[in-house]
C-alpha cells in the first residue's frame, strides 16, 4: 500500500471519528440538558472529557471491528476508504435531518458493501450480463456476533430502562415530586458522566479497529494490535467532535420522544451506560444511539405507553432499519466510483 494512500485512509478515519463524536454527542448529554441538570456548555465539556478517557480503556471492540468483519490481510486501502466515506456521508445526512441514526451500522454497512463490491465481478459472456461473487474475505462468525449485538442491544436497552424506572418509582413512591426532581437533577450529572465514558469506550474503538485494519493490510503491522498512538488519536478526535456538539439530535432524542423529568433522564442514562459497558467488555460493537433511545422509550413505557411519542419513535426506528442496507449501497458505490476513477 503506498504511503500516500495509507495517509488518506487514516485521515478519512479521523474525519469519521470526528463526525461520530459530533453526531453522537446527544447520546450522552441530551437528557441532562433537556431536564436542565446541566447547561449545554457544561454538558458538552464533560462529555468530551469523559469520551476521551473512555476511549483509552480497552481494545476489545476495536479487535472485533478490525478482525471480526473481514480478514484485514484480505482488504485493500480502497475498501477501507470506501467504507469510511459511506459512513461519514450517512452520518452527515442524518445529522442534517436530525435523526439519531447509528454510526456503528453506518461503518459496518460501509465495510460490508465495499468488500462485496470488491469481490463481485461483472461482465458480459456471449452478449449476456453475468457476474460472480467470492465470499473469501468475510468472517462469518464475527459478522454473526456483530449482528446479534446490534439487534439485541436496543431490546436490552428498552428492558433495562423499563425495569430501572419501575424500581426507582417503587423505592421513591412516597417522596414529593418536587423534592425528588431536585435530587435526581443532581444525580443526573453522574449518570451523564457514566454515559459519556461508556460512549467513548465503545464508539472510539470502532475507528481504532478500522485504522489498525488499514495498517495490517498495508503491511505496516504484522499482527493486529492497536498501537498506542492510534488509541490516543482516536480518543482526542472523538473528544473534539463531541465538543462541537449536535443540538439537532439532542432535540430529537430528548424532547421529541417523550417529556422528561430528572428521574427519567437518570434512569435512561444509567441503564444505557450499563448496557454499553457490558457490550464493550465482551467486545461487541453496539449503537450507543440505539441503546439510549431504546432506554428512553423503556422509561416512558414504564409510566404508560402513551407517554412515548410513538410517531417520532417510529421515525427513529425507520432510520435504524435503513442505515445498514443504505450504507452497504453507499460503500459499494464509493468503491466502484473510486476504482473507476483510478
Amino acid at each position: 500500500m503506498p504511503d500516500l494512500v495509507l495517509v488518506v485512509v487514516v485521515l478519512a478515519a479521523v474525519v469519521f471519528d470526528f463526525v461520530n463524536g459530533f453526531h453522537d454527542t446527544a447520546n450522552a448529554i441530551a437528557t441532562s440538558v433537556l431536564t436542565r441538570a446541566l447547561s449545554i456548555p457544561s454538558a458538552i465539556l464533560m462529555a468530551s472529557g469523559l469520551n476521551f478517557l473512555g476511549a483509552l480503556v480497552g481494545t476489545h471492540v476495536a479487535t472485533t471491528i478490525g478482525k471480526g468483519i473481514v480478514d484485514p490481510r484480505q482488504v485493500t486501502a480502497l475498501i477501507v476508504l470506501s467504507a469510511l466515506l459511506a459512513a461519514v456521508l450517512w452520518n452527515l445526512l442524518t445529522w442534517y435531518w436530525g435523526l439519531p441514526s447509528s454510526s456503528s451500522h453506518a461503518l459496518i454497512g460501509g465495510v460490508v458493501g465495499a468488500v462485496s463490491a470488491a469481490e463481485t465481478s461483472v461482465g458480459f459472456s456471449g452478449g449476456v450480463l453475468s457476474y460472480s461473487y467470492a465470499y473469501g474475505a468475510f468472517n462469518t462468525r464475527g459478522l454473526t456476533k456483530i449482528g446479534l449485538a446490534l439487534v439485541i442491544s436496543p431490546v436490552a436497552g428498552l428492558l433495562a430502562g423499563f425495569l430501572l424506572m419501575i424500581v426507582l418509582m417503587w423505592v421513591f413512591r412516597r417522596c414529593a415530586p418536587g423534592r425528588l426532581n431536585r435530587w435526581f437533577r443532581r444525580l443526573q450529572v453522574f449518570s451523564a458522566a457514566f454515559m459519556a465514558f461508556s460512549h467513548g469506550g465503545n464508539d472510539a474503538q470502532k475507528t481504532m479497529g478500522i485504522i489498525t485494519m488499514a495498517l495490517v493490510s498495508g503491511g505496516v503491522l504484522s499482527t493486529f494490535e492497536v498501537p498506542f498512538w492510534v488509541k490516543l488519536l482516536c480518543a482526542a478526535v472523538m473528544a473534539t467532535g463531541t465538543a462541537v456538539g449536535g443540538w439537532r439530535i439532542i432535540r430529537t432524542v430528548g424532547r421529541k420522544v417523550m417529556s422528561l423529568a430528572a428521574i427519567h433522564g437518570f434512569a435512561a442514562e444509567t441503564s444505557g451506560a450499563l448496557v454499553i459497558q457490558v457490550c464493550t467488555h465482551i467486545g461487541a460493537p453496539v449503537s450507543t444511539t440505539h441503546v439510549i433511545s431504546s432506554c428512553i422509550m423503556g422509561v416512558g413505557a414504564s409510566r404508560r405507553l402513551a407517554a412515548v411519542r410513538w410517531g417520532v419513535a417510529g421515525q427513529i426506528v425507520l432510520a435504524w432499519v435503513l442505515t445498514l442496507p443504505l450504507c452497504m449501497m453507499l460503500g459499494a458505490t464509493a468503491y466502484w466510483l473510486i476504482a473507476w476513477v483510478q
